[in-house]
């Protein structure tokens, strides 16, 4: 019988800098350290001013032992994750979603390309891991339709205390005037739909509120095309008063938060949403779509609504900033909702989760020939061949005898 004292280490792509997975990773580790695991963050890259907290998924190599759990934060065509695939090591995955990838086919065919395989990739688990948790229950409902037999709920308990730090003292000289600000809060990617959100904005701007603007607070370098078919839409519409913040520093995303009057979210497919919170947290009356993982975030506060007619979001966009009353009886909601989800326990549940796996018996062993993410990658390409060129698929050799 082994003695070994099982470690629990963390295995992903990338640790970035103030987003909801990296925070989710390092209050992992933090737990688990505190419980006594030892516990590691395996990764290929980290934003520099994380990197020291991490190690180089190679190393996981000379860390691994049959006995360890790997918590595994899927994500697509990370070699990070092909390596601890083929470890000896029990396994969970921990599942944020992956976008489909018909959102990104007409501005960004790479990404298109990546989540594509992405999500053929992931069955490739079904038969390797001892449970895969997602992040929300739409995550976990999606785990069950690819196939996982052991899924339960790791929930996002989002750390605000950053949000009580004070303020950037630039943006409200720029915003904080008798104007009224709608915000959004997100990259600028192709399935947070900012287009529709443009759309509704220009119709409230238009028939209720010429003393309004839009603000935008998040990343658009990567998406070029998709930028730029938005600055074209807004072009399009006579619109003077739309603002990209781009990427935002927390103090900077603080100000804004502060200084707007409205929440507007009109995104297609989230695992779980956290800038939703962070509005509640702030006070701020949240309007969104009630589209997959949103309306379970929302957990009944805010108000949702359920087509995208332009006219109509705008109605209910004046409805709400022209009665203050509404306004703050959405954002007490709100903040009972906000109450609900840091009431949960997070440390408990994931211990929970972590013992019940290492007193399991194990799924099995993974098998894997020297060249078998290869021949993966080779039959994917040929996948790919078969669903978008099928003339040219057809005229391949057949496979030789």
């Amino acid at each position: 019988m082994s003695t070994h004292r099982p470690a629990v280490h963390q295995v992903l792509a990338t640790l970035g800098y103030g987003d909801a997975i990296g925070h989710e990773v390092l209050g992992i580790q933090r737990v688990l350290r505190a419980a006594g695991y030892e516990s590691d963050i395996f990764v290929e890259t980290a934003d520099p001013r994380l990197e020291s907290l991490t190690r180089d998924y190679r190393e996981l190599v000379d860390a691994s032992h049959p006995d360890n759990l790997l918590l595994h934060h899927f994500s697509i065509g990370s070699k990070a994750s092909r390596t601890a695939y083929a470890l000896p090591d029990r396994m969970a995955i921990i599942y944020h979603n992956i976008t489909p990838p018909e959102y990104f086919a007409a501005v960004h065919r790479t990404l298109a390309r990546q989540c594509f395989r992405g999500r053929r990739e992931i069955h490739a688990y079904v038969d390797r891991c001892d449970m895969a948790l997602g992040d929300s229950e739409f995550n976990r409902q999606d785990l069950v339709s690819l196939g996982f037999p052991r899924t339960g709920v790791l929930p996002v308990v989002p750390d605000l205390a950053h949000l009580d730090n004070p303020a950037d003292w630039l943006v409200p000289q720029q915003f904080d005037d008798e104007w009224t600000n709608v915000l959004f809060v997100g990259r600028v990617i192709a399935n947070k739909k900012i287009e529709d959100v443009i759309r509704c904005f220009h119709a409230y701007h238009t028939k209720f509120n010429p003393r309004s603007r839009l603000i935008i607070a998040g990343v658009f370098s990567v998406f070029e095309r998709y930028f730029a078919a938005l600055t074209h839409l807004v072009d399009e519409l006579g619109l003077q008063h739309v603002h990209f913040a781009g990427h935002v520093s927390d103090d900077e995303l603080i100000a804004y938060y502060e200084l707007a009057d409205l929440f507007l979210c009109c995104s297609e497919h989230e695992g779980f949403c956290v800038p939703l919170i962070e509005a509640f947290y702030k006070q701020i009356p949240v309007l969104a779509y009630a589209a997959t993982a949103v309306p379970a975030t929302m957990d009944g506060a805010g108000i949702l609504f359920d087509t995208k007619e332009p006219a109509y979001v705008a109605a209910l966009m004046d409805g709400i900033l022209s009665n203050a009353e509404l306004q703050d009886a959405i954002v007490e909601e709100q903040l009972q909702a906000v109450a609900r989800l840091q009431a949960k326990d997070f440390d408990r549940t994931l211990l929970g989760f972590i013992e019940q796996i290492l007193a399991a018996p194990r799924s099995g062993v993974p098998h894997v020939s020297f060249d078998f993410w290869q021949q993966f990658d080779m039959l994917e390409q040929l996948e790919e061949v078969r669903r978008y060129r099928p003339s040219a698929y057809f005229e391949l050799p057949e496979q030789p005898a």
